[in-house]
């Protein structure tokens, strides 16, 4: 309780406690800086590599006493991240941690086993004993259902076609079971491909802007004719916390802008707004084994149970991360641009 200026009795917002695993992630800190922008959000982060720096981290924008980072392994330090959680007593923890990337898994596949499948069944299989912990918030993948070449809902079979995707549909079911069995708070959520500011540099978007203003050839794999489904970081995160608060145990809520956008329109936006030629910037190559053609995915669930809608447009997010890159050019370009497997 607290007294206004004019003498009367108000409630004191309550505060909420949050765990964010894979805090560093590019989805991970971009969550975080929402929750951050919440007085009422008591929030610690936890990934395996140190913090970041502002380049990839937004939330480093504020300078919150409600943020704590700890440096922890997820598969080493098991039980420091278990007595962690102990001793604060979140009342959500928010998932990002994973072996995420597709092509990388084709090489080991037992890391991502490991990850997404071991260290993620260990965890959650404690938390189902945590009276504390009021949602569990997964962030899986709709690579699960492999093709999407139609609008699937999320009662969709699994149909993964890749060992990063078969990883991610094995923590899925695991999940699942323990809903089942133990009615454990899980909340999901798959989201299509998230772009914006502070993205890792490998990835498409970011990596497309920094080799045009570089003068470099973009490879476009199978001709970029893969479609995907493009939605805006702050939308997905946006759409995150709404089944944070109120989503329905046992359901998966999926985050996707409703048409999709070939990776080679991508490139071809990119290259107008930069000024660069299209055919002079781009070279076709051979398509990476296992890619799935098109993302599709139908988010009528999210829109009704949580009152979620992407505000975002494509374009105005393209022009976005254009402006983050030119504004941390000088940084960026001192960063390596390729994926490095972490084990």
């Amino acid at each position: 309780m607290r007294r206004t200026r004019s003498g009367c009795v108000s409630e004191t917002p309550e505060m909420r406690k949050i765990v964010v695993l894979g805090s560093n992630s590019f989805s991970g800190s971009d969550f975080i800086d929402l929750l951050l922008e919440d007085p009422r959000n008591q929030v610690v982060g936890i990934s395996r590599s140190p913090e970041k720096p502002a380049l990839f981290l937004p939330y480093k924008r504020h300078s919150s006493h409600n943020f704590t980072f700890h440096q922890l392994d997820l598969n080493k330090e098991h039980h420091r991240i278990l007595q962690l959680l102990d001793d604060f007593q979140p009342h959500y923890v928010v998932n990002f941690a994973a072996q995420s990337e597709v092509a990388p898994s084709w090489c080991y596949p037992e890391h991502w086993f490991q990850t997404n499948v071991v260290a993620l069944s260990r965890l959650t299989n404690a938390l189902r004993e945590r009276a504390y912990l009021k949602r569990y918030v997964h962030i899986s993948s709709p690579e699960v259902y492999g093709t999407c070449r139609t609008r699937l809902t999320e009662s969709a079979p699994l149909n993964p076609s890749t060992p990063y995707a078969v990883s991610k549909a094995a923590g899925d079911l695991f999940l699942f079971t323990l809903v089942k069995q133990f009615n454990f708070p899980l909340v999901m959520i798959r989201s299509t491909n998230v772009y914006g500011p502070h993205q890792q540099l490998f990835k498409l978007i970011p990596r497309t802007i920094i080799a045009l203003k570089l003068g470099e050839t973009i490879q476009l794999h199978g001709g970029g004719r893969a479609v995907k489904s493009y939605i805006h970081i702050r939308d997905v995160s946006r759409g995150e916390l709404l089944a944070m608060e109120k989503g329905r145990i046992g359901h998966i809520y999926h985050l996707s802008p409703p048409a999709g956008i070939a990776v080679r329109d991508v490139v071809r936006r990119l290259c107008m707004l930069l000024g660069k030629d299209f055919e002079k910037s781009t070279v076709e190559v051979e398509e990476r084994c296992g890619q799935d053609a098109v993302y599709q995915i139908d988010s009528t669930r999210s829109e009704q149970e949580l009152g979620w809608f992407p505000k975002i447009t494509f374009s105005d997010g393209l022009q976005q991360t254009i402006e983050w890159v030119e504004a941390y050019w000088p940084e960026i370009v001192r960063n390596p641009r390729e994926y490095r497997h972490v084990a």
